[in-house]
């Protein structure tokens, strides 16, 4: 697992300790949802998309390196991925994302080992 996909990238605005439940996600070409849950871990640091009726109810996983900015002020997380690369990622796994490499490997391997 590379860190840089894990991490939230110095120039995105992040503020560790900062609670980005609720916070609305956009992106490229829309909004997608809201934070249901994140992580400020190091080396392992994420946010779960609750993408609501847009794709039927879908949680995914978006590690930190795809975040390129977050609004605190307006409560608005930016990803540089789009609407149909995100509906089309696997599915948030509830029971693998903490301590499972290879359900982190393979959302690093869908999203690509670079930050956004």
């Amino acid at each position: 697992m590379t860190d840089s996909m894990w991490g939230y990238q110095a120039a995105s605005g992040h503020q560790a300790g900062t609670d980005l439940t609720g916070f609305k996600v956009e992106a490229t070409n829309g909004s997608i949802g809201k934070v249901d849950k994140h992580s400020d871990e190091v080396s392992a640091a994420y946010i779960v998309v609750d993408t609501g009726v847009w794709i039927f109810g879908k949680h995914v996983l978006l590690p930190a390196g795809t975040i390129q900015s977050i609004d605190v002020a307006e409560r608005k997380i930016y990803v540089a991925r789009d609407k149909d690369e995100i509906k089309n990622a696997p599915e948030f796994d509830k029971d693998k994302h903490t301590g499972d490499t290879g359900y982190h490997q393979q959302v690093e391997a869908y999203y690509g080992t670079h930050r956004a």
